[in-house]
């Protein structure tokens, strides 16, 4: 165990930037891409990641300080510390058996391969931690260690299903064949199916209005680059900056948005040869069989609809954490939260308006998701040592992804009745938005069918 566990760190250690091209460039041999092909494929998607996570970074320090300053204004202060993704990942890989879930999310994807009960090779190994804090959580609140186990296990099989019905959906919106995206973040469009499907009601939102449609009817001002410009620059007002400072805020979210979409073309670049090759080699082998590549969300990057969003949301999520009862923590680290623009963006195709509205609406079950969250990872923090907390303090991640479930399942496995029943209406919804994705057509003509 302990060899193994000093193997997987050292890998870990390369960054998801390495790691992931490294599975690439094996699936590509096995493929029988020549040998320069698949190098050259793994390497340019390495690229890809290392751009679109210094864009990703250079956006979030972009904007964190606006957001401290627009919190500072109310005078307002919260128990909870925001640590963010990273330090809830740092932590999580330092609990004893985080490791394990490597073998765990292999095999059951491996099993689900074999019986063809997925199309989907989830080769994003990265978020296994993920998969080993829903465990922990579970264990944390039920005492049950096998429960978290199964937990994990369900968020696992609900993770590939999730990319078998999002994929050509995924391949729309990208342009990259047989890709899709296996995120858990994306999850979160099970509690927003029902209100999107509301809002076929509403004549107004069966329009398209992805950023591309849009700028038929307002110009320039769906320029990637000018939106960015407007949103930093206004969002820098509210936060008391000053003109010359909301300028610069405002060019510099103008620069990323302008750059997210060049760098998603990388990703199409690298993964295209590859996809072409499985595409053959299960054709060789399984007659009429397809085998989806399962990646992180940053593939689905160069939509300018998912940073619109996420900026849109910002003073929205930190005014929820102020004012509603029970809130613990002020979202400053992950006050971006991808998890409502990413999942937002699947459901609707790439509806702003949507989009935003959704935004609105399921925020605050993030702001309560890491109020629950923050005794859970602060105890694993001070057990395991992989962060200094203060004496009394709390830490949590305020944009935390899939609390809902993660919730439901520790509370179910902790014999709450009321769980239970919710942990069975997400099943239930889960299936209900299966369908609905499988049956949709895509992105690019969904919106015109329901128009005629």
């Amino acid at each position: 165990m302990g060899i193994f566990q000093s193997i997987i760190e050292w890998v870990l250690n390369l960054g998801a930037a390495v790691f992931v091209p490294i599975i690439i460039f094996i699936l590509g041999l096995i493929a029988k891409m020549p040998l320069k092909k698949a190098f050259t494929s793994a390497l340019t998607l390495g690229i890809a990641f290392t751009g679109m996570n210094m864009l990703i970074g250079f956006m979030s320090n972009a904007v964190t300080p606006a957001t401290e300053a627009l919190a500072t204004n109310t005078g307002i202060s919260l128990p909870a510390i925001d640590l963010g993704w990273t330090a809830a990942a740092s932590i999580t890989w330092s609990w004893v058996y985080a490791f394990v879930f490597f073998a765990v999310q292999i095999g059951i994807n491996i099993i689900m391969l074999s019986l063809n009960w997925t199309k989907t090779l989830n080769v994003d190994m990265w978020n296994v931690w993920g998969k080993a804090l829903t465990a922990y959580l579970v264990y944390f609140v039920s005492g049950k260690l096998w429960a978290g186990f199964v937990a994990a296990g369900i968020q696992i099989i609900l993770e590939l299903k999730m990319g078998d019905m999002f994929q050509k959906h995924v391949e729309d919106l990208t342009g990259i064949p047989l890709v899709t995206v296996t995120h858990p973040m994306n999850l979160s469009a099970v509690l927003m199916l029902p209100v999107n499907k509301l809002m076929d009601y509403i004549p107004f939102l069966n329009k398209k209005a992805d950023t591309n449609s849009l700028r038929k009817r307002i110009g320039i001002f769906s320029e990637n680059s000018v939106m960015g410009f407007l949103i930093g620059f206004f969002l820098a007002l509210g936060s008391a900056y000053s003109v010359s400072d909301a300028l610069n805020l405002g060019v510099q979210v103008g620069t990323a948005m302008t750059l997210f979409p060049m760098v998603s073309k990388l990703f199409m670049q690298s993964l295209s040869p590859l996809s072409d090759a499985m595409s053959d080699f299960m054709k060789e082998r399984f007659k009429d069989r397809e085998v989806y590549i399962g990646l992180d969300w940053p593939v689905l990057g160069g939509r300018s609809e998912v940073w619109v969003t996420l900026i849109i949301i910002v003073p929205i999520f930190i005014a929820y954490s102020l004012i509603l009862p029970g809130s613990t923590v002020l979202p400053i680290a992950s006050v971006l939260n991808y998890s409502i623009a990413v999942g937002g963006l699947l459901l609707t195709g790439g509806n702003l308006f949507r989009m935003i509205i959704l935004g609105i609406i399921f925020s605050p079950v993030y702001v309560y998701g890491s109020a629950y969250l923050a005794p859970i990872l602060t105890g694993l923090a001070k057990s395991t040592g992989a962060v200094d907390v203060p004496k009394d303090g709390l830490i949590s991640w305020a944009s935390i992804e899939l609390p809902e479930l993660r919730i439901f399942l520790a509370e179910a496995f902790n014999g709450q009745v009321w769980a239970i029943i919710a942990t069975l209406v997400f099943i239930v919804l889960f299936v209900w938005l299966y369908k609905v994705m499988n049956s949709a057509k895509i992105p690019s003509e969904r919106y015109e069918a329901i128009e005629k």
